[in-house]
């Protein structure tokens, strides 16, 4: 009697969300205080229903709770609330809503760059940041991780390590991804980061399946799937399925595909069953789910992953001894992923394509003459926006004369004199 329902309802969710980032939702303190709060009436704000899947996560376990955190996904698009951002991506990656991840994360950027005010800024620039990434703009994506960065230093505020991790492990060399995955761990194993953990697990079962070492990337994914971390759960699934199944190991490759469809059936989104059919193609071998799985993800929003379906289905293609249906795929993947900067990927796709008879042009992404550092791509992109350089400087941490000396060198590798011909420019590279 007389409890404010509204304000139980965000210290239950702030609760709740502050025991994800930990990496703590399957513990049983936590599953006692979920019990707990849904006790609480919550109403039908997109913060109540947001804490419904929460809870119902923590007690009942992922498959009960992806409905409730689709239909709190949709209540945020139309809502525009976006200072729970830091939770709500999280539920859209469980909840495998592609549209929903980009028109959340675009509206987040452009309310940073109007100037508006939105909790955690780092936050907003690296969940676009992971948008961009799985869309195949690895360039763009680099931009906002550098950018929130900046910020992460000069106030203390949290960024979420996802995108930054998966661009180091597609884009570095393996020695050194390896060396800042295992830096990565060590420190958040130091503050007690569950959550960063598991998010060094999953990439650590990313490496190793780029590079073809299925058995450790089975580890590695096992490992991370100790506890069902929400927002990385099912990336952690495709993976194991993945490696399991081109090491051999098809209990578990099949275990995981169990699990992936049942997330699939309470949600059974286009990017939900492309995944789905992919494992599936993997595990039984059918053309057939290699094709649907092509047909469901949608290239302009998932570019990486196709790109990879694309690569998995040529090396069966190739195995088939059917060569030429198989040059057409790795071909494609081999060009995506060059333009990615994907180099590990690129390079494993020439290998199949060769072996296919096929000769392979070398060919480095962004090595031509006009291309912009992450920084000064940065730079540019605000000036188009019409950023003066002390605005542009304020947003970098610059001194408006290093702005301005940056502009300078972005001119000379674009071939132009003034920032009127910019976006021009970058329209055409």
């Amino acid at each position: 009697t007389g409890l404010d329902q509204d304000a139980a309802s965000r210290t239950y969710f702030a609760a709740m969300g502050a025991a994800v980032h930990a990496g703590r939702l399957g513990e049983d303190d936590l599953r006692r205080v979920a019990a707990e709060a849904r006790t609480v009436p919550t109403e039908r704000s997109a913060v109540g229903q947001l804490l419904d899947g929460l809870t119902a996560w923590a007690v009942e376990g992922p498959a009960p709770a992806i409905p409730l955190l689709a239909r709190a996904v949709d209540a945020f698009v139309a809502d525009a609330d976006l200072d729970s951002l830091w939770m709500v991506v999280p539920a859209v990656h469980e909840a495998r809503d592609i549209e929903a991840f980009h028109r959340l994360t675009e509206r987040a950027v452009q309310r940073v760059r109007d100037g508006g005010r939105i909790s955690g800024r780092p936050a907003a620039l690296t969940f676009r940041a992971g948008a961009l990434l799985h869309a195949g703009r690895f360039a763009d994506a680099s931009v906002l991780v550098d950018e929130a960065r900046a910020f992460q230093q000069a106030t203390g505020m949290y960024a979420p390590p996802g995108a930054e991790l998966s661009l180091m492990v597609y884009r570095e060399t393996e020695p050194e991804a390896r060396a800042l995955l295992d830096a990565m761990a060590g420190a958040a194993a130091e503050r007690g980061e569950g959550r960063v953990l598991a998010h060094v697990d999953y990439h650590r079962a990313l490496l190793h399946n780029q590079y073809g070492r299925h058995q450790a990337a089975v580890t590695a994914a096992q490992s991370a799937l100790q506890q069902p971390d929400l927002g990385i759960h099912r990336w952690v699934l495709t993976e194991l399925v993945e490696a399991a199944a081109r090491a051999g190991d098809t209990g578990t490759a099949a275990a995981a595909r169990e699990r992936m469809a049942e997330l699939t059936a309470a949600n059974p989104t286009a990017w939900a069953r492309g995944e789905l059919a992919l494992a599936s193609a993997l595990i039984e071998g059918k053309e057939d789910h290699f094709r649907e799985a092509l047909e469901l993800l949608p290239a302009s929003r998932l570019g990486l992953e196709v790109a990879r379906v694309r690569l998995l289905y040529g090396e069966w293609l190739r195995r088939e001894n059917r060569r030429t249906d198989a040059r057409a795929q790795l071909r494609a993947a081999h060009d995506a992923f060059t333009t990615m900067g994907a180099a590990a990927l690129a390079e494993r796709a020439g290998r199949e394509l060769s072996a296919t008879g096929e000769t392979v042009r070398a060919r480095v992404a962004g090595a031509a003459p006009g291309t912009l550092t992450s920084q000064e791509s940065q730079i540019a992109r605000l000036a188009v926006a019409g950023r003066t350089n002390p605005e542009i400087g304020a947003v970098l941490f610059l001194s408006p004369r290093t702005v301005e000396w940056h502009l300078r060198k972005i001119f000379t590798k674009l071939g132009i004199t003034s920032r009127r011909e910019l976006a021009k420019a970058l329209d055409h590279r």
